[in-house]
């Protein structure tokens, strides 16, 4: 009987050939596709040309659509114009010189419909190929500059990719027909949402109305229909360029497509050749737990029960009274509160993985380490495996409520554990060895703390000791201090000698009032800042190394003689220094109008910076690093460039300021690695934050990230958005890319007449911040862009751009500075300096 079936169907095909035997596949630009005329495919599947639905209220309206043409039954699976349709035959297919698809009215050349394509082709062709897509593309080199299947309408086809291409920004979606015979955008779209670990969604406007899950290795965790069948197989693909899924038939002479239809409900079709009509294969939501989120955070949709909703096991109802009365919208809390350091974890089998639009990811941890993860961050509500196959491999961490979560039969869905409260674990056991670890490791901890101290106060005391002689010895070369409140410090270094001011410490405290807290102006990594006057009057800032900072003789002393060396209007100026025991003090001249940060992220302060003010800040800094990296007599690497290091003096110039953790290099010098990671967190450069590898490259980075705080006033740390968690960098490499960069700029900002200068100033920043640091301009370079208008190279991924670290969001920011210990996921750094 197959076999019979199979002639027939190659009968009827063959015959379609003799048919279409002088039809043609192509357009030109010489030639058009006027009403009444088609275009068919090489293999003859498919045909191309104008028709009407069968709508009585609109029977006039005429569509550009591509439909199955060995098919009985009319089956359109795109459409050009669904939402501008002709109302007569004039309507003409063209193809413009620029490889442009426009819809004209033949009778005034009126455009109605255009692929808007950005792409230039050369002897641009139309063609119609045999899966389906149109495609428009060069004669001479072939390559596609427009695909119908880039711009689908309500199906997609065999081939097809149902996603994004974050290189060229192509995201490809569904829409739903409004009605079965009125081809118009309806309310139902379906597409990849890549926000947290992409997942595919269908939405009725801008409400969740089915989601598939995460992918498993195999399939979506939460479409348990998708599996391997013999009609056609399917994959998904995650990279940095793109992320799609997509299906592919097995058998070439079936037909299958999926389409979502105007009731919003995915329809997967294949064509009966015996009974000549679609037999529906898989429909999606299947049922009232497919929908999206029915019971809430922490409920769980079980089909098989009634009612559907239950919270999860050791949870209970937010609301009891609702719950009864099948009102689930408040979900579900847990029945006893966590504690954080005595958590566990409760494994849930058989689920459909939570929504990972708010989950953090890594593709290569263990399912061990994935739980150690989780369990260090208290804001970690639960962990999962992403891959299913063998032994299990990558790692899921969801943050806040847990939602779209069902039950599945049999041997669907994944396993997830979930933080419980200790007491909710039902094992004193486990109690047990959960506390005989942690005492284990404090004990540990405790004698390497122990070793740390001891190590540290005798390096401390050596080098005092040392400071003192020193000291000691200038006193005897110079005499007295108590004759003159200054002298001058000579400093002996592999570099030279270099003569400072001495001050005394009766003076530095009568300037201070005796560091008096009504002086104090501000405090750091360093110690405390005081506001001073010496004698002759002049104003000075006076930086008091703290006994519990962590920087100690080593960043003094750097301090104090990389910065005695330079000169440049853009550099904070070091007046003196003063050394009195265990008193270590920096002098340096006082900036009226404190710094940067108090500026730019402050809505009111925030007032006072115009455009013109933000950018000759921008341009000064760019020239101040310029001079540390190129012009000064040291090569000097910052390491620790952001907003609160930029002073501003009293007509609100910038000088960058707080040398203690630069490094110097000469000769050609230019990059080193160090294992004492040292700098701020949201503005460290990747490849010093994880393998504590610095160059001049990282100073450039810390730049691009402080001009995009300047444009946006908001910070790279914490930053968050509702639509996706990447940082500030992230957030304006995607608008920059989809042509938004005005949504980024501060509300302060954004009625100045200088967007274009901003839009620049922006795109150079991004071009700071590359992931790469050969991909970064030099600060010569980065000086000459902002001061130009010639074209700017296309800026490509930004550092931290995938995988961002949730845990230091959840973390409360510290004023004392810690040393970082960098690995692939995560590190601590300095803060607060």
């Amino acid at each position: 009987m197959e076999g019979l079936t199979r002639i027939a169907f190659l009968s009827s095909v063959f015959f379609s050939f003799l048919f279409i035997c002088d039809a043609v596949d192509t357009i030109t630009v010489n030639t058009s596709l006027a009403d009444g005329n088609y275009v068919v495919s090489s293999g003859g599947t498919f045909e191309m040309g104008f028709f009407s639905p069968d709508n009585p209220d609109n029977s006039n309206n005429r569509f550009l659509g591509i439909w199955y043409k060995q098919i009985s039954v009319r089956t359109v699976v795109w459409v050009a114009n669904r939402d501008t349709p002709f109302n007569d035959s004039s309507g003409a297919l063209k193809l413009t010189e620029k490889g442009n698809l426009i819809l004209v009215n033949s009778t005034n050349d009126v455009v109605i419909w255009s692929s808007n394509s950005t792409s230039i082709s050369t002897s641009p062709v139309v063609e119609l190929l045999d899966s389906g897509n149109l495609v428009v593309r060069g004669m001479s080199d072939g390559n596609y500059t427009w695909q119908s299947f880039d711009n689908p309408t309500d199906t997609a086809l065999p081939g097809m990719k149902m996603g994004k291409n974050f290189v060229t920004g192509v995201d490809r979606i569904l829409c739903s027909w409004k009605s079965g015979n009125d081809p118009s955008r309806g309310e139902f779209t379906f597409f990849m949402d890549s926000h947290g670990y992409p997942q595919m969604f269908m939405k009725s406007g801008s409400t969740e109305r089915f989601r598939s899950g995460p992918w498993n290795g195999e399939s979506f965790s939460g479409s348990p229909g998708l599996k391997k069948n013999p009609i056609y197989t399917f994959q998904f693909m995650f990279n940095q360029e793109e992320v799609y899924y997509s299906f592919d038939l097995i058998n070439p002479y079936v037909y299958s497509r999926l389409i979502l239809s105007p009731d919003g409900i995915l329809r997967r079709f294949s064509w009966n050749n015996k009974t000549q009509s679609w037999t529906n294969l898989v429909n999606a939501p299947a049922d009232n737990c497919a929908f999206y989120g029915p019971c809430h955070g922490y409920g769980s949709c079980n089909i098989a029960d009634s009612p559907i909703c239950s919270c999860l096991d050791k949870f209970q109802p937010r609301d009891p009274k609702d719950w009864v009365s099948a009102d689930w919208s408040n979900g579900c809390i847990r029945r006893t509160q966590l504690n954080c350091k005595s958590d566990g974890f409760v494994k849930y089998s058989n689920i459909k993985l939570p929504d990972t639009r708010k989950s953090w990811y890594n593709l290569s941890m263990s399912l061990k380490e994935c739980r150690q993860m989780c369990m260090n961050n208290c804001s970690c509500m639960a962990y999962s495996n992403i891959d299913v196959r063998g032994q299990g491999s990558g790692c899921f961490l969801w943050f806040g409520d847990l939602m779209d979560i069902t039950q599945l039969g049999g041997n669907d869905g994944q396993d997830i554990y979930i933080r419980m409260a200790s007491s909710e674990l039902g094992s004193s056991g486990l109690r047990g060895k959960i506390l005989r670890a942690c005492l284990a490791s404090l004990g540990a901890l405790l004698i390497l703390c122990l070793i740390l101290v001891s190590f540290t106060w005798k390096k401390k005391k050596d080098r005092e000791k040392q400071l003192q002689v020193q000291l000691q010895q200038h006193q005897t070369r110079e005499g007295s201090l108590g004759s003159s409140s200054r002298q001058f410090y000579t400093i002996e270094n592999d570099k030279g000698e270099l003569d400072l001011p001495l001050y005394d410490v009766a003076t530095i405290l009568k300037a201070t009032n005796y560091f008096s807290p009504n002086n104090k102006i501000g405090e750091g990594g360093f110690g405390p800042v005081y506001k001073g006057v010496l004698k002759e009057g002049q104003e000075i800032a006076v930086k008091r190394l703290s006994k519990y900072s962590i920087q100690g003789d080593d960043e003094f002393m750097n301090e104090v003689i990389l910065i005695a060396k330079l000169q440049h209007r853009n550099l904070v100026n070091l007046i003196g220094c003063c050394i009195h025991e265990e008193e270590k003090i920096l002098i340096y001249e006082f900036m009226p109008n404190n710094s940067l940060d108090t500026y730019i992220f402050d809505n009111d302060q925030g007032r006072l910076l115009d455009w013109p003010m933000r950018f000759r800040i921008i341009n000064g800094i760019a020239r101040g690093l310029l001079y540390l990296h190129q012009d000064s007599r040291l090569r000097i690497i910052h390491r620790d460039l952001k907003a609160g290091n930029i002073l501003l003096d009293v007509d609100m110039n910038p000088k960058i300021s707080d040398f203690g953790m630069a490094r110097s290099f000469g000769g050609n010098e230019t990059e080193a690695d160090t294992r004492r990671v040292v700098g701020t967190y949201g503005y460290m450069s990747p490849e010093y934050a994880v393998d504590g590898h610095f160059s001049v490259k990282s100073d450039v980075f810390s730049f691009g990230v402080l001009v995009l705080e300047i444009i946006s006033g908001k910070k790279n740390r914490g930053f968050f958005h509702q639509d996706h968690h990447h940082n500030l960098l992230g957030h304006a490499w995607i608008l920059h890319n989809e042509g938004l960069s005005l949504e980024l700029i501060d509300a302060h900002l954004t009625q100045s007449c200088y967007l274009s200068e901003i839009i620049r100033s922006m795109h150079v920043a991004l071009l700071c911040v590359q992931r790469n640091p050969e991909d970064r301009p030099s600060m010569s370079n980065v000086v000459l862009m902002l001061a130009s208008e010639g074209a700017l190279p296309r800026p490509k991924e930004p550092g931290f751009f995938t995988e961002r670290n949730m845990f230091h969001e959840a973390e409360t920011s510290s004023s004392k500075p810690t040393i970082s210990s960098g690995n692939e996921f995560s590190f601590t750094a300095v803060e607060g300096r």
